[in-house]
């Protein structure tokens, strides 16, 4: 079977950068599927683009991972392959990785991707997307290529980590943060549904939402459609976690949320 290629990044759809990737994509490996996973993370948004594939990962077919948000692109940072038991990850040192490295069992090897004879000769220095990562990713996918032959082979507590925010249980509140917001305007956190389960809290209660210096009282739903219009819902999205949701808006506007702001959950009787 064909080797497939996941590809995300920020590139956006504007510009020409996401069909120039998958043009080296097929040109090196013309079997194999390319699954955009998401180009619309924000711009240079590594942990936005961390947390989005480690949602994913557990969705995609074995084979070559190739991420791409890399603010850091024409620095020292490291360029890097990464062998799993999922298969292959591409993508910068910068944490993108991390997350969903872990999530299929961790890395068994990676090499820094140095060697000049797989590398696209580019002009200038700002589109590792084209020169380095795609054919890295396209000569994986096509087993025309170890990770050997890319370049040197690193340690792996070199890489660099993706440290995420946990949240706090410190009854009767739990602490969360902001983690993302879809195209939808659902807030999702960082806080599990086992959070709030420690600090009393069960599906279908009333409770207490804290955004800031404004507090917000919502219902532990199932689904959107319990709520009415207006009507704050929280519940567990697709990824497992507790997420915010206002029925018939944006729960990002009506709370005035955005990502990396802390949120605080509690019961009515002890309010946030």
């Amino acid at each position: 079977m064909p080797t497939p290629i996941s590809f995300l990044s920020d590139f956006g759809l504007q510009d020409e950068f996401v069909g120039v990737v998958k043009g080296v994509l097929y040109r090196i490996s013309p079997a194999s599927v390319v699954i955009d996973i998401t180009h619309q993370v924000p711009p240079g948004g590594v942990r936005p683009g961390a947390l989005a594939l480690s949602r994913a990962i557990q969705y995609l077919p074995p084979g070559v991972v190739l991420a791409v948000v890399d603010p850091g692109v024409g620095t020292s940072r490291r360029p890097l392959a990464v062998a799993t038991e999922f298969g292959y990850f591409v993508g910068p040192d910068n944490g993108l990785l991390s997350p969903a490295v872990a999530m299929v069992g961790g890395a068994s090897a990676v090499h820094e991707i140095t060697n000049p004879e797989v590398m696209i000769p580019g002009p200038g220095s700002t589109f590792d997307g084209r020169d380095v990562f795609a054919p890295a990713a396209g000569l994986l996918a096509a087993g025309e290529a170890q990770l050997s032959d890319l370049g040197p082979e690193v340690d792996l507590s070199s890489l660099i980590p993706m440290l995420l925010p946990l949240p706090r249980v410190e009854p009767p509140l739990v602490l969360g943060e902001a983690w993302w917001v879809d195209v939808f305007g659902n807030v999702e956190t960082n806080v599990g549904p086992e959070e709030l389960e420690l600090v009393g809290l069960r599906p279908g209660d009333q409770l207490v939402v804290r955004v800031g210096a404004s507090t917000h009282q919502g219902r532990w739903v199932r689904a959107y459609g319990d709520v009415a219009d207006g009507e704050l819902a929280v519940h567990v999205d697709s990824a497992g976690l507790i997420a915010l949701a206002v029925g018939g808006t944006r729960a990002d506007e009506d709370l005035a949320l955005t990502t990396g702001m802390a949120v605080a959950f509690g019961s009515l009787s002890s309010p946030a």
